[in-house]
């Protein structure tokens, strides 16, 4: 115990006498950590900076010894923390025109920085090579305004011209960030492009951007300013050179341009490289204000798909002239709806690919609902090296070209939609009077060319006479509204007396008088195949239904009978023959529940459901038929659905009975139930023979079947999963499947939890 006290007061004492010792030093040291912290300063130090301690320790070594930093000096602590050597350094601050010896040394903490002035350096003739080399490369990179930065952005060294035009001396800004420097300080837009300058060139990219800043009071610049980063043998970047060349002679001549853009007719306009707008023309800002006035509640920019914000928050970046940035985002949302997508994916292609382009597109006009057409062209301004440094653009109103072009396209649209189709019957209309037909037309309706050029055809001959005055009117009603007719089932009458089923649609041109275009497409053939089909249906469900509902009801008692008999064996075998009379009752069942369907009569009856239970019913049920397979069950709802039990028991029983029919060698079929806050989700899966990706879209379709060989293999009328699909439905859920052929199908029922009643 006594040792170890007197090891600490010797240990004490030796801290002491070294402290003692640095602060009688000759010259100034600084302890500073890897953040360039200074940790200690002497008290040399302190004298040469005339400060004290406690303003020097906590605080940034480049910012509190402005008249020892310098470039040379900088590159020194690189070297030094890099190699974690002893270094040296001779150089001449550019603050205080001082020449001094620098020693710098790794430590625990990080760097030990000894200072010494220096009247007469040993190693002036280097210094002054490297000195020479330094300003030859400024020289080679700026015209007037140099200065040398650390990535952060602190001056190392700078040129006398900005500090003449800000009447500042050098000392006030050595260490410093040049964004703290009055001139840049004074116009916040332009501090916030150089600070964002900087931050890119400190990842290695040489920047260049337009700025106006104010070196002093009453006086404005506008600079041209590149930051370019110099990288060390490693790659990284060691220091900034920022050049800034006046411009503002050439922004003058720019001004005067502008003035003389104004007067024109056209909308011109300027954009950066970025496109972000430089400038706009008079003609651009007074429609802009024109229409922001009427319409300023517009908000069509929230609904638009999310590359589209992007593009368009690019184009509207803050430039020089705040005023033209709104203006120009005000007029942009008065394009016409149908034509955004495609003026923004034209200027967006132009700006990436760098190349000139052009569009068609209409403008609103001051009345609601008017639009003008108009040109809009881009060209890209490059410099010497090819670089684009702007783009120039104009828009020039094209809307009585338009007029004509449009009016020669409709006259041509009518002649080839009449002479397009020979499938599709197509007739031209104006009011009620069919003028025009194809030959389709003709042949479907039985009249002819002559009776066309008599305008003897009108719709009210063609109408049945029960439908002639809701049609006419529905179909007008669209027309006029909305210029095409919604798509519909209906017969005509032909010139003979007989009747044609058909689909119809059309579309309207607005004149003096309504014309329209008007296709007809025969459905006869299906719909008689539709007629025969549920005919079929009825008459199989009401000839099945009954004699199998009494050969159920005899066998049940002839079996109850030879139980009571004791005739086990005899029973036994009845009960073998009740199983493919159940099958059979279901295919009944479900040929019934296809004309519900289709009648729109299935009924429901709405009871809180649990699905846990449900599947464990109808697993055990399919189990029990068919002990070939393992059903697996994983995973449980553990909540309750409102639903119909007994049709989701046979949504998942027709599903399981068609995993197991499909997959006769795979004798594993998976049930998956999940549950999520509002959904329950259950998945069939089997092992079989899958289905071709193309037709798992077809196979919910009525009566639908693959057309595979290994398939039709399978008894079954294509009905099963046309029915789960409608129960699903009708429960507001969704059933998907994945499949591959070969390796088994899986069936996705999602349903959900809660519904609204």
């Amino acid at each position: 115990m006594i040792k170890t006290t007197q090891t600490k007061h010797l240990t004490q004492r030796r801290n002491e006498t070294l402290l003692t010792l640095l602060e009688t030093l000759p010259g100034a040291l600084f302890v500073i950590d890897d953040d360039m912290t200074i940790v200690y300063a002497n008290a040399s130090a302190q004298t040469m900076l005339g400060t004290t301690q406690e303003a020097l320790v906590g605080n940034s070594f480049w910012h509190s010894a402005p008249p020892l930093v310098s470039t040379a000096l900088y590159q020194a602590v690189l070297k030094a923390r890099q190699t974690r050597k002893l270094t040296d350094v001779e150089y001449r601050s550019p603050a205080t025109q001082t020449w001094f010896h620098a020693q710098i040394s790794p430590t625990g903490v990080g760097l030990a920085v000894f200072f010494q002035k220096n009247t007469e350096p040993t190693q002036c003739q280097d210094a002054l090579c490297q000195s020479e080399q330094r300003y030859r490369d400024l020289l080679e990179h700026s015209a007037e305004r140099v200065a040398m930065l650390t990535p952060e952005g602190l001056i190392l060294e700078i040129s006398q011209r900005p500090l003449a035009d800000a009447q500042v001396l050098r000392e006030e800004v050595i260490g410093k960030p040049l964004t703290a420097v009055p001139w840049w300080a004074s116009v916040p837009h332009a501090q916030g492009q150089l600070c964002a300058a900087i931050e890119q060139a400190r990842q290695g990219e040489t920047v260049r951007f337009e700025a106006r800043i104010c070196p002093h009071s009453g006086r404005c610049l506008d600079l041209a300013v590149t930051l370019t980063p110099q990288c060390g043998t490693n790659q990284q970047v060691e220091y900034l050179i920022c050049t800034g060349f006046d411009i503002t002679r050439y922004k003058r001549v720019e001004e005067e341009l502008h003035t003389v853009l104004d007067t024109l007719p056209q909308f011109v306009w300027v954009r950066q490289p970025d496109g972000s707008i430089a400038y706009s023309n008079r003609r651009s800002h007074d429609y802009a204000r024109m229409m922001s006035e009427r319409h300023p509640e517009d908000e069509w920019f929230p609904q638009l798909a999310p590359n589209d914000r992007q593009c368009i928050q690019g184009m509207w970046r803050t430039a020089p002239r705040t005023d033209i940035t709104y203006d120009e985002a005000v007029s942009l949302q008065f394009v016409h709806p149908e034509d955004r997508e495609r003026v923004l994916a034209i200027q967006r292609q132009g700006l990436e690919a760098g190349e000139p382009y052009e569009f068609e597109y209409r403008l609103r006009e001051r009345q609601p609902g008017a639009y003008r057409w108009f040109l809009s062209r881009g060209v890209p301004l490059r410099n010497e090296e090819g670089q684009i440094v702007q783009w120039f653009g104009t828009c020039t109103d094209i809307h009585k070209q338009k007029q004509t072009e449009d009016a020669l396209r409709q006259s041509q649209e009518r002649v080839n939609h009449l002479m397009n189709s020979s499938v599709i019957g197509i007739f031209f209309a104006e009011g009620d009077v069919v003028v025009e037909g194809n030959h389709t037309f003709l042949r479907m309706t039985g009249y002819s060319r002559n009776d066309l050029s008599q305008r003897r055809l009108t719709w009210g001959r063609l109408a049945l006479l029960g439908l002639k005055t809701s049609l006419t009117q529905q179909a007008h009603q669209e027309l006029v509204v909305q210029q095409y007719a919604t798509p519909f089932e209906t017969e005509l009458v032909c010139k003979d007396g007989s009747r044609l089923d058909v689909l119809m649609g059309g579309v309207a041109f607005h004149g003096e008088v309504l014309q329209g275009i008007g296709f007809v497409l025969d459905n006869s053939a299906r719909k008689e195949l539709e007629r025969r089909k549920d005919t079929f249906i009825s008459m199989a469900n009401h000839e099945l239904r009954t004699p199998l509902t009494a050969i159920k009801i005899q066998t049940q008692l002839l079996k109850k009978r030879l139980v009571r008999q004791g005739l086990h064996e005899a029973a036994a075998a009845l009960s073998r023959v009740e199983e493919p009379l159940t099958l059979l009752e279901r295919l009944v069942g479900d040929l019934l529940d296809v004309t519900r369907i289709q009648a729109g009569r299935l009924e429901y009856h709405w009871e809180p459901v649990d699905l846990d239970a449900l599947l464990q019913d109808v697993t055990s049920t399919t189990q029990q038929m068919d002990p070939t397979h393992i059903i697996a069950v994983r995973g449980t709802i553990s909540r309750l659905l409102l639903g119909d039990k007994d049709r989701l028991a046979q949504v998942f029983l027709n599903l399981i009975s068609n995993a197991i029919k499909y997959a006769p060698d795979a004798l594993l079929i998976d049930i998956e139930a999940s549950a999520s806050a509002e959904t329950a989700t259950v998945v069939v899966r089997d092992h079989g023979i899958g289905i071709p990706k193309e037709l798992c879209e077809k196979i919910f379709e009525r009566f639908y079947r693959v057309s595979n060989p290994s398939q039709l293999m399978v008894p079954g009328l294509g009905m099963g999963l046309c029915i789960v699909t409608e129960i699903v439905k009708q429960h507001g859920g969704t059933i998907t499947v994945d499949s591959e052929v070969g390796k088994g199908s899986t069936f996705h029922v999602t349903l959900p939890l809660t519904r609204e009643s």
